[in-house]
């Protein structure tokens, strides 16, 4: 009679997958966060590769992980340590055990640390677990390779083949020991090797010889976990990347506004899925063009808003560098456009697979000339779709471009996801030329309410402009150099974003008594959320307010602001978004945390440096 293992409730748990870049650690912290938001957990993922195309097999550098929190509700982050680690390898664990909890249980495979691994790893002893202070009771020690090798060999397949299936072993233990369903396992992999059947088969076969690793050895842990759903929200859901989700948006906002869809891009990470997503869908009248450099892309895109089309283009912070004049051609003109930056880490090629949120003051200021644009940024990796569908409906209904802030952190990152009705989502009306203005029409006419122009499209009988890069008349649409006429246009196309409704800064938490607000942008969102709830657990009186329309700011900004004696801007840059406050709201001198490491936040350290500032006098 098998003996009977104890399973264990749990609120919520942090697994991270660690190996080479080529180990398939990204796929699979994928697979176990699928299946983890299909039964209905909240999740959070956070890949965290290297910027190497293929590092040294084995080599410190070359550690890809991919860490997924999973939680009976809803999850803000995906955790600051993991209760497990799975290493593949010996660099895996030298790199990666930093990111484990004193309690931990690791997962490791043996046949990976053989001397040469531990001389690539720097291990200077052969007891590697000793020299790193690790407790021998908390290792899953198992020869993963050499059972992936038992397991395949009547499938046929070359060892090269048989080696890439390694990481599926380890899914299946991870799968045992939190009770995940390796039927939905066997459908997710069956799906993305739909072209491929004996290789999915193959995986399928590995993810269940893992399985019964665990449950057949127990697998040194004395029972296993299971964290049920505490989902109140009925309805469809899925695991979406902040790439995908933004995708979506776009795709949801052009059929809401009766439009086209046109992307103009150029491949730079980490915003090229948004590329490689939306050229899947031609179906839903979609049109992608991949441009031969950065500027390219986004004066294509300029031309497709000229030509009546909700017009995008996305990249990365260097991109934004090199797009600023076709972006100012969009300002002047008036064009609809959405421009996507998913920051990375900078300057220059800087951190390219890293998160920062250090293209802010470039958004709002790095063009020539008085160049002002609305600015949106994401707070998680659902809010993309939100984020993004509410920047094609300004940029429709106010006739500009807008700037959609992501990064790399909620980009790459997943959640789970509650699929809208799109009957449900607001209208989008945009701002184009009436029948009353055939014949006489100017294109720098204005809605006297909104300062918009009314947009008009090519090709329409009696609706014939040109637009361009100089300074127009505002009555007649003719080239002016007349120095009022110029100020005036400034003037209006300043008043015009200013106008831009948006909604008021929210507050969460202690909001009437606080003895610290949080004042955040964007991606830290969870972050923040969660250093909040840890603070008011602790009997302190916090609240936060996390910003989502940089410009405008929200109209209650000022007011929100100077209700608390005590005000901290957390950001992962040296400061930007406290000097916009700092300019823009009178005596206003917040206390600053900042880190620019590549890095989420670490809550635990939020939490530390926030005490600290509710304890000053």
């Amino acid at each position: 009679m098998a003996e009977k293992v104890e399973v264990k409730e749990l609120e919520d748990v942090v697994v991270r997958f660690s190996g080479d870049s080529g180990d398939g650690m990204q796929l699979a912290g994928n697979i176990f966060s699928t299946v983890s938001a299909t039964v209905g957990n909240g999740i959070s993922t956070f890949p965290d590769y290297p910027a190497d195309i293929r590092a040294p097999q084995g080599s410190l550098t070359g550690v890809s992980g991919f860490q997924v929190h999973v939680g009976e509700g809803k999850v803000y982050t995906p955790g600051d340590k993991c209760d497990v680690l799975v290493a593949m390898n010996a660099a895996a664990l030298k790199t990666q055990y930093r990111y484990a909890k004193p309690t931990a249980t690791i997962i490791i495979d043996t046949d990976a640390f053989g001397p040469n691994d531990l001389k690539k790893a720097e291990f200077t002893t052969d007891d590697y677990l000793g020299e790193m202070g690790i407790d021998p009771d908390r290792v899953v020690a198992c020869p993963l390779t050499t059972m992936v090798k038992q397991c395949l060999t009547d499938q046929g397949m070359d060892n090269k083949s048989v080696l890439k299936c390694r990481n599926m072993f380890a899914v299946g233990l991870v799968c045992w020991l939190f009770n995940r369903d390796l039927n939905l396992v066997a459908q997710f992999l069956r799906e993305k090797f739909a072209k491929k059947p004996a290789i999915a088969e193959a995986n399928i076969k590995v993810v269940r010889a893992g399985y019964d690793y665990g449950a057949n050895t127990h697998a040194s842990t004395p029972g296993t976990y299971r964290i049920e759903s505490r989902q109140k929200v009925p309805g469809r859901y899925m695991d979406i990347t902040g790439n995908k989700a933004t995708a979506y948006g776009l795709i949801a906002a052009a059929e809401k506004a009766g439009l086209r869809l046109y992307l103009g891009s150029y491949p730079i990470t980490p915003a090229t899925d948004i590329l490689h997503e939306l050229s899947k869908h031609k179906s839903l009248g979609v049109i992608t063009v991949q441009a031969e450099d950065e500027l390219a892309a986004a004066a294509s895109a300029v031309g497709a808003a000229f030509a009546g089309a909700l017009a995008a283009t996305s990249t990365s912070g260097p991109g934004i560098c090199l797009k600023s004049e076709a972006m100012n051609l969009a300002v002047i003109d008036e064009l609809p456009l959405v421009v996507i930056d998913v920051q990375r880490g900078g300057p220059s090629t800087g951190l390219p697979t890293k998160s920062e949120q250090t293209d802010l003051l470039q958004v709002l200021y790095g063009r020539n000339g008085e160049s002002p644009m609305p600015v949106i940024a994401a707070t998680s990796p659902t809010d993309c779709f939100d984020a993004a569908y509410m920047a094609a409906k300004i940029a429709l209904e106010h006739v500009t471009p807008v700037v959609l802030l992501t990064d790399a952190f909620i980009a790459n990152g997943s959640a789970a996801w509650r699929l809208p009705d799109i009957n449900q989502l607001p209208d989008i009306h945009p701002h184009v030329a009436t029948p009353q203005q055939k014949d006489h029409y100017t294109p720098y006419e204005r809605d006297p309410e909104t300062k918009a122009r009314y947009w008009a499209i090519p090709g329409q009988e009696g609706y014939t402009h040109i637009l361009g890069g100089l300074e127009k008349d505002e009555h007649t649409g003719a080239i002016s150099t007349d120095p009022a006429n110029h100020n005036l246009m400034v003037h209006e196309r300043a008043e015009k974003v200013a106008l831009i409704p948006v909604p008021d800064l929210e507050v969460e938490g202690d909001k009437d008594d606080a003895e610290l607000l949080i004042v955040g942008f964007g991606s830290t969102y969870g972050h923040l959320h969660s250093a909040m709830d840890q603070l008011r657990q602790k009997g302190h009186k916090v609240a936060l307010a996390q910003f989502k329309y940089v410009n405008p700011l929200p109209r209650n900004t000022a007011q929100v602001l100077g209700s608390y004696d005590k005000v901290v801007v957390a950001e992962q840059n040296l400061g930007q978004l406290a000097a916009v406050l700092r300019a823009k709201i009178d005596g206003f001198v917040p206390y600053q945390y900042n880190e620019v490491k590549g890095q989420p936040f670490v809550v635990a350290d939020l939490v530390n440096n926030f005490e600290e500032i509710i304890q000053k006098a």
